[in-house]
Formats: C-alpha cells, structure tokens, sequence
C-alpha cells in the first residue's frame, strides 16, 4: 500500500526480491497540473509497468474491499505514505502483520511530514525504520532502522529520494527476516517521542525576522514541495534554493534588499543576511536567480515580505 513518489522504490524492490505481490493499493486518482486533470498516483504508474493489479478504495473500511482483501489472504501487507490511516480490520489481518516504512528515525518525527520536519529543523542526521503498524499514529514496535546524515544544503527532495531507496533496502530485509521468524520486534520508547505534523501554508511564507541560519533550514525543508514563499512587489515569490550571507546588515529592516549580484538577491534577515540563488515568480517556472534578474529589475532597498499579491 502507497501512494507517492516516494513508495514506488519499496513497490519495486518487492518485485525484483520476487515476492508474490497480489496488488498495489493506492490512492485514487487526483487532479494534477495546469489543466487539473485527473492523474494517477505513481504507485499506480509503477504497478502498470509491473503488470500488477491496482486497486485503488474509496475508504478503507469499505466492506467490498475489506472482502476483497480477506479473499486475497495476504501473508504481510507494506505500507509506504500511502496517505490514510489503516482501520484495524486491515492492520489485523495478514498474518505477518503489517509493516510500514516511516522516514524517521522513530519515535522522533511521528507524523504526516518528517522528512520536511527534520530539514526545517536543521537536524544534521535522521534516518528510516521499519515497524508493525498498530492503531496509533506510528507507535508501533520498531522491527529495523537505520541512519543517515543530512547534508548541510540539501533539500527535503533530495533527501527524500535517498530514504526512499534506503526503505526500500530495509524493507525487504525486513520483509525477509520476518519470514524466517528471525526478527524480533522491540517497542518504542514513548516518552522520547516528537511529531511532524502535516505542513501549513503559513509556514511556508518566510518571517525574515527569523536568523539567516533558521531561515535557510526551513528554506531547504520546504523545497520543492510546498515551497518556502514571499512576495516581491505584493507578488508572491516563492524561494527554492539560496544560503547564509555571512554578514551582519546593519540598519537594514529584515527583508530589505542589501545587495543584487548577477546570480543573488541578499536579503536582510533578524541576524545576517541570507542570499536567494533560486526562486520563482508568479505563473513563472523555477529559475536561477541569475536568469530571474535577467527578467525582473530589482534593487538593494526593495523590501520582500508583507501583504500577499
């Protein structure tokens, strides 16, 4: 079961272990793009080329489906950000259990988000596990894990494709040991839990009073999805890429313009300057600033920030 980008390497890697893999469960279909026509999820696109059944339920507790997965009889079910919490009519029914890959080291960063969470927060190392799903929000016993570090300008994209084949590794060796009955699952310590809940939008608009440091982590966190966002001229902006300016801009206002080089806009922030090297303008692509300044006149003194266009 899974839905996004991020579970089609875990799909896959089921399928070249050689695992009989009944279906791909999925989301359905969603509006996408500028048309906003309905398209499918990429676990669907994945199962397609694999020549894998795709069922794809309204609501879990459904009775047809909840009939349909009973006749199927699967022996474990994984689950990758598939997207809805599972109803323990299904969590309960195969007979290894089932087995989510959670992008976190748990119990840190429980939730909807941890991969965002962990960049935004400027963790310098996070990681994924797998574990038996239970009824709570990612409290079930942890079976594997393992750790990676976060590079010092590297996006929660980035990192997201690096977990994503990283799970999927761990999942079939967890898929493996279970089968052989040589893993043993070991339960979480509550106490230390923390939570990544699902992003807001008003998160992602930049307080430029924040320090640069703090403003470029939550910069990196939210790229490229949703996007960390400003406005320029009461038109938004949103800021995919930049860093640290290691300087002090004394008697600029956060968000006053301090400088414009050929490829940086330098932007006054609560403590230093922080330098954007990749943006996009409303209704525009996602550019260098380079080729954005090439387009747009912008000058030190300009104030980003404020009322949305």
């Amino acid at each position: 079961m899974g839905t996004p980008e991020f579970a089609v390497p875990s799909f896959e890697a089921l399928c070249d272990a050689g695992h009989s893999v009944v279906a791909a469960v999925t989301q359905a279909d969603r509006p996408r793009g500028r048309g906003r026509t309905p398209k499918p999820p990429p676990v669907k696109e994945a199962a397609r080329r694999r020549g894998v059944e795709v069922w794809q339920p309204l609501r879990l507790r459904d009775e047809a489906f909840l009939e349909r997965l009973r006749a199927a009889a699967p022996d474990l079910i994984a689950v990758v950000a598939y997207g809805k919490i599972l109803p323990p009519a299904v969590i309960e029914l195969p007979r290894l259990g089932c087995v989510n890959v959670h992008a976190s080291l748990l119990p840190a960063y429980r939730g909807a988000a941890p991969i965002n969470r962990a960049v935004m927060n400027g963790e310098r190392r996070t990681g994924v596990t797998t574990m038996l799903m239970d009824e709570g929000m990612d409290t079930g016993p942890v079976l594997l894990q393992r750790e990676v570090d976060i590079g010092e300008e590297e996006t929660a994209g980035e990192l997201a494709r690096r977990l994503a084949a990283l799970g999927a590794k761990l999942l079939c060796e967890t898929v493996g040991a279970l089968a052989s009955g040589g893993l043993k699952p070991v339960p979480q310590d509550h106490s230390r839990a923390t939570y990544a809940p699902m992003l807001t939008r008003e998160e992602s608009r930049i307080d430029w009073s924040l320090p640069a440091r703090v403003i470029a982590d939550r910069v990196r966190g939210l790229s490229p999805r949703p996007g960390a966002f400003t406005t320029l001229g009461g038109r938004i902006l949103k800021i995919h890429a930049g860093r640290t300016g290691g300087r002090e801009a004394k008697g600029a206002a956060p968000g006053e313009i301090v400088a414009v080089t050929d490829d940086a806009i330098e932007v006054a922030t609560g403590e230093g300057t922080y330098l954007i090297t990749r943006l996009q303008a409303e209704n525009r692509k996602c550019m260098d600033t380079s080729e954005f300044l090439r387009g747009r006149k912008v000058k030190a003194g300009e104030r980003l920030g404020g009322p949305q266009g």
